[in-house]
């Protein structure tokens, strides 16, 4: 009996030291891009630019991303109760230009307010440009 006691115990032994040699192994999650827009309710017409460009890069350009849910667009008005939580979150008082890389639940934060602002109205194609190849290059 105590033989098979011993043989037991020394089997659940030889179990678990097993089991905790054994990795986990994760699988990286791909990248999701997240476009975020901020604004009040009163916008000048920069601010404007600002917001309709940045949605139709996303949805003309990256339509097959959108519907796979890579890429992301969200307009955030701060004057709202969720909006202000959010502008909170990423310290926006004003409006502003967000474009962030999620993975594995970490976010790589990417301003670019000011790239936006310097653009979006006075040079376009440039904005528009330069707000693909961010996209495009936080996707890899």
């Amino acid at each position: 009996m105590k033989r098979v006691i011993l043989m037991s115990l020394l089997g659940l032994i030889c179990f678990t030291s097993v089991n905790a040699q054994t990795k986990k192994v994760v699988k990286p999650t791909k990248a999701t891009v997240e476009v975020l827009y901020f604004h009040s309710k009163q916008r000048c017409p920069t601010c404007i630019a600002v917001g309709t460009y940045s949605k139709e890069v996303v949805d003309k350009d990256f339509a097959a991303q959108v519907k796979s849910g890579a890429v992301k667009f969200k307009e955030i008005d701060i004057s709202t109760p969720q909006g202000e939580t959010l502008a909170d979150k990423y310290h926006v008082t004003w409006s502003s230009l967000y474009v962030n890389r999620w993975q594995n639940g970490k976010e790589v934060r990417n301003d670019m307010t000011n790239f936006g602002f310097e653009n979006a109205r006075t040079n376009t194609p440039a904005f528009k440009s330069g707000l693909k190849n961010k996209i495009s290059k936080l996707l890899k």
